[in-house]
């Protein structure tokens, strides 16, 4: 089995980067990414976007096209629809690729797995109906579908993003129900230094907010105690905005209050993690080249912590160049020298990010759901289960999985594991890293046996 310089695992804005100037260094490249067409979440479809799609979807989005096309190099060998499950301490990576098993071995690997939406379990939130803002992006970038009767909800310039694209496709939404407040955004004026050094996202965001009013879409901020009402499948949103109930008739609930980074192949390479009280979220413990605690394993991009597309590409860059200097392609100074211009747009792109994540906090109600709610989707456990087995002396949430098999699921806790944290850390008066994360083993994803069957036929032909 051939060994390749650097396995990049993901093809969003972070991998194509990095495998791009990896292979302009002189190193021999793999990536090797889930979806169909490069790009990731930020850039999905770009390769196929129509003229008119692209026109609702903006320049921001576009402007991936370019990263798609530079990862098209004879030095790059790119698997789409490569589904990693399995990365081994010395560096053999087991996937899946067009319905068989491969394998593949690496001197270095980059991480660059990009972030999940942050769950937000609110009354009504599995009923039909009801998807992340994120999902409903999807639809409209892959087939040109939006939602009718749509209320978008939570909090974060996301949501304006998705409003104004729906109002530029012709089908605005019923309501934009945002909980972030106004105590939340005088909070965040100790950070207006770093905001108007990244006045362009400012900008952005006053111009969608803008567009969404002369769409005469209706905006209530602070929203409280909201609930998804339906039988079957979701029929209307409720909420307390300035001590009034309101109601919102609709047929499609797109969720939003945040992303949070995508850590399971990480934590399964026992990488150490900590808990960003900013972000509310674990990120793994990096130097500044994207380096982790595991010798010779990269990570770049939001599942580094959260930054956004631009920052994403400037990091997979410096994490390309540290690879090719530490396997002798490059001299430290060359290393040094193309940084410096790298390390200067990273630090002006992420100026911005502590106002945001100040301003637009995750909703309090969802990281804390009432006992009813429920948060392990997959197995069916609620907010009341996890704080009953906080009183039993559950103190992490690996001890959940013997109480409940929650985080045991199909997602295998991708969706219920913050919020696990959460409950039993308020519940024992600990801290999230006191409290921990799930222990993650491969399998990462889902594998056939029939998959595993054929691996030995397909260990050394997609490498070669």
């Amino acid at each position: 089995m051939r060994k390749r310089d650097l396995v990049v695992i993901g093809a969003g804005p972070a991998g194509m980067a990095a495998a791009v100037l990896a292979a302009e260094l002189g190193l021999d490249v793999t990536v090797l990414d889930e979806q169909v067409l490069p790009g990731g979440q930020i850039f999905r479809g770009v390769d196929r976007v129509s003229a008119s799609r692209s026109k609702i979807l903006g320049r921001d989005y576009t402007d991936g096209a370019r990263l798609t096309q530079d990862l098209r190099q004879s030095r790059i060998k790119h698997f789409s629809g490569a589904v990693v499950w399995a990365i081994e301490e010395n560096f053999r990576i087991s996937f899946t690729h067009e319905g068989r098993g491969a394998q593949i071995n690496a001197d270095r690997i980059l991480l660059a797995t990009g972030a999940l939406e942050r769950p937000m379990p609110i009354p009504g939130w599995t009923l039909p109906g009801v998807m992340t803002a994120g999902a409903g992006q999807i639809l409209l970038k892959q087939s040109g579908i939006v939602a009718q009767d749509a209320v978008l909800v939570g909090s974060g310039p996301f949501l304006y993003l998705i409003a104004t694209q729906m109002v530029g496709a012709g089908t605005p939404p019923a309501a934009v129900i945002e909980t972030q407040r106004l105590r939340d955004m005088i909070r965040a004026t100790r950070h207006l230094g770093g905001a108007l050094r990244g006045w362009p996202y400012l900008a952005k965001g006053l111009k969608m907010i803008s567009e969404i009013k002369r769409a005469r879409v209706p905006r209530y901020t602070g929203a409280t105690q909201i609930a998804i009402e339906g039988e079957g499948k979701a029929a209307a949103l409720t909420f307390i905005h300035k001590r009034q109930k309101k109601r919102v008739a609709c047929k499609t609930v797109y969720l939003h209050h945040g992303v949070v980074p995508n850590t399971h192949a990480a934590r399964s390479l026992g990488i150490s993690h900590r808990w960003d009280a900013g972000q509310v979220s674990f990120v793994p413990e990096l130097n500044p080249w994207g380096q982790s605690d595991v010798a010779g394993v990269f990570i770049a991009g939001d599942g580094a912590g959260i930054g956004g597309a631009k920052v994403a590409e400037y990091a997979g860059q410096l994490a390309a160049l540290k690879v090719a200097e530490e396997l002798n392609c490059i001299s430290i100074s060359h290393r040094n020298r193309v940084a410096v211009p790298l390390r200067r747009a990273l630090a002006r792109e992420m100026a911005v990010r502590p106002f945001l994540d100040a301003a637009y906090p995750p909703f309090e109600e969802a990281l804390s759901p009432s006992d009813s709610t429920l948060v392990c989707r997959c197995e069916e456990v609620t907010a009341g289960d996890i704080r009953k087995y906080a009183r039993l002396g559950c103190l992490g949430p690996n001890q959940t999985k013997a109480f409940a098999r929650a985080g045991m699921g199909p997602c295998q806790g991708r969706y219920c594991g913050l919020t696990v944290t959460a409950l039993l850390a308020e519940a024992n008066g600990l801290s999230p890293d006191q409290t921990g994360y799930y222990r993650i083993r491969a399998p990462l994803k889902p594998v056939t046996l029939g998959e595993l069957a054929a691996m030995d036929n397909m260990s050394e032909g997609p490498v070669d």
